[in-house]
């Protein structure tokens, strides 16, 4: 069961520990400060050779664990560090992703199987290890999966992306549904384009400033809106929100599935 022991109107994490994967960069780095900043015990699994450095500037109570998620034996090796340096694992942030950019008739089988195996198996392997963790060890924790609107709306030149986030979205809620009864939330969050290094990479230039005028907010997301929101969805302020896809797009999913009604009632 959930369970209810009040809600906290700041919203504290102070002294939970958070496995925030993809943390050395984009919006896992972000979320790994803005935890920082909550009191949070924060262990950064990253492929990121100088993981050891990122985690020092980030501050105190921070570490590094390097390794590559889609590696079998990678979720344990990190539940088993942060575990040795924090006594538990109360939160896991699943943020290592990819993006390849072809048309659904030309992408190769490298790039499609190389974005599933990151963006979409890894993070369940990941949630998967952490989830047992947590239903072994009788912590009342919080996951969250790093959707996308690619999840819920078609992007030109995406389709492994969207197959995959779609594909977190549909087991984000699975895991909620069968982990509730442990007292395990598992949430995600499904950004617009946000500006870290991989939203450049996708949308810079004029095909993005065309996409910004079909958003009703008129811009991109900042990497610290998503982390302020990864934040509250692992506070007890969200203690009744599980199996969610929350998503933070300016507005855009409204806006076309607006357009899609109007056109029917116009046809």
């Amino acid at each position: 069961m959930l369970p209810y022991d009040g809600v906290d109107l700041d919203y504290s994490l102070q002294g939970k520990t958070a496995i925030i994967t993809g943390g050395a960069a984009g919006i896992g780095h972000a979320t790994a400060e803005f935890f920082h900043k909550k009191g949070v015990n924060v262990v950064l699994a990253d492929l990121n050779s100088k993981l050891d450095e990122v985690a020092k500037e980030i501050g105190e109570n921070t570490i590094g664990v390097v390794g590559n998620v889609c590696d079998v034996d990678y979720p344990t090796k990190v539940i088993s560090e942060a575990v040795a340096a924090f006594d538990k694992v109360d939160i896991l942030v699943n943020c290592a992703g990819i993006v390849a950019l072809d048309n659904a008739e030309t992408i190769s089988a490298d790039a499609w199987n190389r974005t599933i195996n990151i963006n979409l198996s890894a993070c369940f392997f990941m949630a998967q290890a952490v989830g047992k963790y947590m239903i072994d060890n009788h912590v009342n924790g919080s996951i969250v999966n790093m959707a996308s609107q690619a999840g819920v709306i078609a992007l030109d030149k995406h389709v492994a992306y969207c197959a995959a986030k779609g594909g977190i979205i549909a087991m984000t809620k699975v895991m909620a549904k069968e982990w509730g009864t442990y007292g395990i939330r598992v949430n995600a969050v499904a950004p617009t384009v946000v500006l870290t290094a991989l939203g450049h990479k996708a949308w810079d230039g004029p095909v993005g400033d065309a996409f910004k005028k079909t958003i009703p907010a008129e811009r991109f997301a900042e990497p610290e809106e998503i982390a302020s929101v990864i934040a509250f969805l692992c506070s007890k302020g969200a203690g009744m929100i599980t199996g969610h896809n929350l998503l933070v797009d300016g507005g855009i999913y409204n806006s076309v599935n607006d357009f899609g009604r109007k056109l029917c009632r116009e046809y």
